[in-house]
């Protein structure tokens, strides 16, 4: 049977600080630049309460569950830190995995993915060229 963990996230100033108890011993305590860290923070410590057995991790804020994952999710969906390049690279990572596992995306080919033709060698250089409109009587 997995072993029960609270984490506790308690808000300070633009910190988080998270409290993980359970198990035999002291509860472990961190803390983090925004929930996002602090929850990152707060797996840390669980793996190290756990020292690799199985565990179920409650996060909770002000008491509540549901607190804690509006307030996780809302900065996850939100989240203002990230550079245009950064944004980039995890779109590019998305396309990526799209075109790698056809049935995960939308997309089969790198080629439909951003319009261009591979090449006999596989790279994407040569733009589709674009046909002209058919007249309709």
């Amino acid at each position: 049977m997995a072993a029960t963990i609270t984490a506790t996230y308690t808000p300070d100033n633009d910190d988080w600080t998270v409290t993980v108890s359970g198990l035999e011993g002291e509860p472990l305590t961190g803390r983090a630049p925004g929930i996002i860290a602090a929850r990152d923070r707060a797996d840390q410590l669980v793996e190290k309460l756990a020292g690799g057995e199985k565990a179920t991790v409650v996060h909770l804020l002000n008491g509540s569950a549901f607190e804690f994952t509006h307030a996780y999710m809302s900065a996850r969906l939100t989240r203002s830190e990230e550079t245009p390049k950064e944004t980039a690279r995890e779109a590019k990572s998305e396309l990526q995995e799209a075109i790698d596992d056809p049935a995960a995306g939308v997309f089969t080919d790198i080629g439909e993915a951003i319009g261009t033709q591979r090449t006999e060698t596989g790279d994407a250089s040569e733009e589709l060229e674009a046909k002209p409109p058919v007249a309709r009587a």
